[in-house]
């Protein structure tokens, strides 16, 4: 049992952290837009709209609610949320669905009006019950139980995934759990040898467990003229689309390859090849602020939090928003290699999108709790 000891003396309205949570709301705002613009000539484009338009609305909800409640209290729900993640996940494997459009059955379909990933749920309850492990860790308390313990809750929702398969978010998970345990300090021969122990797994999973179209992915990357109608055609054209909105953009709903549909899956994964054509130079510069601003306020939280376990979980969201954020970026210009990690707040997507905002309320909690206050005078 926890014993969770609650924050004293905290004004919502002094430590609220609006800057955060204003930037935020304009990237969805932004991202709508722009979802708007990439299903204007797809089949179903203004439902996807409206439904993405509704999970937004949820999720401020969700974030308000969840920005209220002590973030220490996360120590004793986070193990039910874990628990019920990896039922999720083990429902998935036997009954997910989504293999046959997006090659895993990452999905769980409800009545054939909303599907959502289990995997999304498993990232905030891993990064939870990380924090409390790498507080104990720090705080040198059992060290060797509680690393093993890390390893051990990181390790089931993560082999859970793999099994899907969805490399994609296999790596988003091994990424947060770096930039977690690097962070904590740990030595950095542990992080060296486990750095080593990738290259044989790495190349297991390169002969056994990729599929020829996932090894096809990793080949185009490295050489670009591989395959340009097959496996090249979404890179080559997201690449074109971005480079063609030079500096203004072409205009909002004007763009030629978007309007054509010669990106693919130009509502999720390759939604920044939209901006890049539509709104320029300057368009993508103004996401990537926006961007810049939610990581940067992830950092002053983390620096200024009251304890260990908010700073990690902040981290730790950190992490998750940061590797999406720079994946889905890449990939869209070449890069990095092509995955299907959606651009957080301005992807369709309704799992992702609760996920990403209830990850901003936890972060609200953080901040509202920490040392320092916005408008401290002394600061």
């Amino acid at each position: 049992m926890y014993f969770v000891e609650k924050t004293k003396g905290m004004n919502i309205f002094k430590q609220y952290d609006y800057l955060l949570f204003i930037t935020v709301l304009l990237l969805s705002a932004m991202g709508l837009v722009i979802l708007r613009s990439a299903t204007l000539t797809m089949n179903g484009g203004d439902k996807m709209v409206i439904k993405q338009a509704l999970f937004i609305v949820v999720g401020v909800v969700a974030a308000v609610i969840i920005s209220i409640i002590d973030y220490k209290d996360l120590k004793v729900l986070g193990i039910p949320l874990y628990i019920l993640s990896v039922a999720l996940l083990v429902y998935t494997y036997f009954r997910g669905v989504g293999k046959e459009t997006w090659g895993s059955n990452s999905w769980i379909d409800i009545g054939g009006f909303f599907s959502f990933q289990p995997s999304e749920i498993a990232k905030i309850s891993v990064i939870i019950m990380a924090s409390i492990f790498l507080e104990r860790i720090k705080e040198g308390q059992d060290v060797g139980k509680n690393i093993a313990k890390l390893i051990f809750y990181f390790s089931v929702p993560v082999g859970l995934v793999v099994i899907q398969p969805d490399y994609g978010t296999t790596i988003v998970f091994m990424f947060i759990i770096f930039v977690m345990i690097f962070v904590c300090g740990f030595p950095y021969k542990y992080i060296l040898g486990a750095i080593v122990a990738l290259i044989p797994t790495s190349l297991f999973t390169w002969f056994f467990l990729l599929n020829d179209n996932r090894r096809e992915r990793i080949l185009v990357f490295l050489d670009p003229s591989r395959d340009p109608q097959g496996a090249g055609w979404q890179v080559r054209y997201a690449i074109r689309a971005v480079g063609s909105g030079q500096i203004f953009g072409k205009g909002l709903f004007k763009g030629v390859l978007n309007r054509r549909n010669m990106v693919p899956v130009k509502e999720s994964d390759s939604i920044f090849a939209v901006v890049g054509e539509e709104l320029g130079f300057v368009g993508s510069m103004i996401l990537l602020i926006l961007i810049f601003i939610i990581l940067m306020r992830c950092i002053y939280i983390a620096k200024n939090s009251r304890d260990l376990f908010g700073s990690f979980l902040t981290i730790g969201i950190m992490g998750m928003l940061g590797f999406h954020f720079i994946q889905n970026i890449g990939m869209n210009i070449g890069l990095l290699p092509l995955t299907g990690i959606p651009l957080p707040f301005v992807s369709q997507g309704g799992s992702a999108m609760l996920t990403n905002f209830a990850a901003v309320g936890i972060l609200l909690s953080v901040s509202m709790r920490r040392k320092k206050a916005i408008f401290n005078s002394s600061q």
